[in-house]
This record gives C-alpha cells, structure tokens and sequence, in this order.
C-alpha cells in the first residue's frame, strides 16, 4: 500500500475521532477518584478592580491619616453580605518622566472615596495630593508621600458618607516632584470620569 494513502486515512480517522474522545470526558472536569477542583476553579482569579497592571488594584499603599490606603473589601465579610464596591476611573496615563497613574471615584454601601493607582519610574521621591469632590462643592484632600521605586502602589482619601450618586463625584491626583519648599514642578495630573453636571 501506498504510505501517503495510509497517512492520509491516519488523518481522517483522528479528526473524526478527536470530537469524540473530547466530548467522552467528564463535564465538569473532575476525573473520578482524583479529588481535584474544576479546572476553572483550579486557576487563579484575576483582581477585577482597575490598575495599571495585574496586581496594580490590590496593592497596599501610604497615605496619611484615616482611610489611609487598604483594600476596597472589608476584612471578615464574604459571600452575599459583602457590600459591592464600584469605581468610575478615568484614563491610565503615564508622564515622560516615568510617572503612571489612574484615578478612580470608589463607592461601597454608603461610603464613596478616592483612589489613584499609581507607579513612579523617576527614581526620586515625589508629592502627591489627592482631591475628592463631591456635591455641592465638597471637597476631601490627602497627601501622599510617593516612594522611588517601579512597584505599584496606591494613594487614597479617607471614606465619607455618600451625599449623592457616585455620578456626582470626580477625583484628581496630581504628581509633582518633593522639593524643600514643596513646591516642585508637576510631573503629572490625572482624572476619575468628570463629575455629572448637577440637574436643575
């Protein structure tokens, strides 16, 4: 017989047969007798918050004073109870100066405050101050110290009680080098999503 004749059925027959040893295996990918998870439970899940990068949203942070940095979920509640935190941030943006930052308004039950992801590349300490502003004119500032470094990182407001829908909110941060004087030069400004304008 003729071998590419029998490599050509060889093909064949392992197509046809491919769905079928495919379609033969256990649904929900647990192998009788082997005590393992799903495989889709088995991966690790991604931080759904926003960031930069992967990680970026669940880094811990510096800042100063209460509701200094943390994560957005409250520790010891799970499942069902646990309260949905929400974000409206705006673009990542990143400097010339190797400054990457994005901006976002959080809202979680009853309490809403700001958050910026943020990496500095400059390879020097920087200023950074943080504003929410909220309805009716309300504003909320942190400073944060900004250490050198290429680690992500994170600089937020302390949480106050919600005074209107998150729609309502807008954050700033801006990034500016940390002289004596502090009065550095800014390096970087970055934005939540513009606040809705209020109804009339």
């Amino acid at each position: 017989m003729n071998l590419r004749m029998i490599g050509l059925c060889a093909v064949v027959v392992f197509t046809a047969l491919l769905p079928l040893a495919a379609f033969a295996g256990p649904s929900d990918g647990i192998w009788p007798g082997s005590g393992a998870a799903p495989l889709d439970e088995a991966k690790p899940k991604t931080d759904a918050r926003p960031g930069l990068l992967p990680g970026l949203g669940s880094a811990e942070g510096r800042g100063d004073g209460v509701g200094a940095p943390g994560s957005a979920e409250p520790s010891g509640v799970t499942g069902a109870t646990a309260p949905q935190t929400s974000a409206r941030c705006g673009p990542e943006l990143a400097s010339p100066d190797g400054v990457e930052a994005q901006t976002c308004v959080l809202r979680e039950g009853r309490e809403t405050w700001a958050r910026t992801y943020y990496r500095n590349a400059t390879g020097e300490e920087l200023s950074s101050v943080l504003t929410l502003m909220g309805p009716g004119g309300r504003t909320l500032q942190t400073n944060c110290v900004v250490e050198a470094g290429d680690e992500p990182d994170v600089c937020e407001t302390p949480r106050e009680l919600s005074r209107g829908p998150v729609a309502r909110y807008s954050a700033v941060s801006e990034f500016a080098t940390a002289d004596e004087a502090g009065e550095g030069p800014l390096l970087l400004r970055s934005g939540s999503n513009s606040a809705a304008p209020a109804g009339r």
